[in-house]
């Protein structure tokens, strides 16, 4: 089934022969898909390909339950908390070019995986318990359905782990929440400093009291309400800064706009623009309150 991961075989042949030449197009598949699942002929060096790097997700995910041999499967709405240890197995040469369940190719050298009922797509971090090797992956498969085995990795997260020769390894998956992860390693990755409120103000969704001078960033403006909403809560799930909704009336209409603040400077508000673009999260533009 196109899109659903079935486990590698455990003998796997042919992997202590690596070749010096370049791989061929399509980085080491065939012309025609081979009829049992392995290695392919060209074995790449590995710890040069780099980890899946945590990406802020802003579209659908994929989520819905689904039937495979007989077994219903619910998928879970949110994968970054999720822990779990257990087998795990990879495919290679007989799905590489083949459509994944989230509708991407599958590379048998992308730091991809299948998994039965993570959201696609998710990020998570794998360790072989093994040899304590770790990698991150993006989950954007369905599998494995065969035994108990809990994750499919791709070919080349298998090598980086050192497991791909024996079939099989135990290993612990863990969730990743992006912006928690860029976080850890830059600071400045989205605003975590709560700015300052007036005394007895509360925290809402709705417009806070503005002072002359203070700094917002408008990320959107929307005629429908629910569009606006939608933003607000994933900007407001992804920075501690409060984000609200600023209704004003035009020639057109109400306009439901957008805003994070007030922001403790203007460097700070052109900061956080900066991110939001990169991780496509609207349109932002710093604007003056009042």
């Amino acid at each position: 089934m196109q899109g659903l991961r079935f486990g590698v075989t455990g003998l796997l042949i042919g992997l202590l022969s690596a070749c010096s030449s370049a791989p061929p197009q399509g980085q080491g598949a065939s012309s025609s898909r081979p009829s049992v699942d392995g290695a392919p002929d060209y074995l790449m060096d590995v710890s040069k390909i780099p980890d899946a790097v945590p990406t802020v997700h802003t579209g659908p995910f994929k989520a819905s339950p689904y039937r495979v041999l007989g077994t219903d499967y619910t998928p879970m709405q949110d994968g970054r908390h999720y822990r779990e240890e257990g087998e795990a197995s990879w495919y290679g040469t007989k799905f590489h070019g083949q459509k994944t369940a989230n509708g991407e190719l599958y590379d048998l050298y992308g730091m991809t995986a299948a998994h039965k009922t993570l959201p696609l797509p998710t990020y998570v971090q794998v360790t072989n318990l093994a040899n304590d090797r770790t990698i991150v992956v993006r989950v954007n498969d369905r599998g494995p359905f065969y035994s108990d085995r809990i994750i499919d990795l791709s070919y080349a997260a298998a090598r980086k782990l050192g497991f791909a020769e024996k079939g099989t390894a135990r290993v612990r998956v863990e969730g990743i929440d992006p912006v928690a992860w860029h976080q850890q390693r830059d600071p400045a990755y989205l605003v975590t400093a709560r700015a300052a409120k007036p005394e007895g103000a509360p925290q809402s969704a709705s417009s806070p009291a503005s002072m002359a001078g203070d700094v917002y960033l408008q990320v959107g403006a929307f005629a429908s309400a629910q569009s606006a909403e939608r933003l607000r809560a994933q900007l407001q799930s992804q920075t501690a800064s409060p984000v609200f909704l600023s209704t004003t009336e035009n020639a057109s209409g109400t306009l439901h706009r957008v805003r994070i603040g007030p922001m403790t400077s203007h460097d700070q508000a052109e900061q956080l623009a900066d991110v939001l673009r990169r991780a496509n999260l609207g349109t932002p533009a710093v604007i003056s309150g009042n």
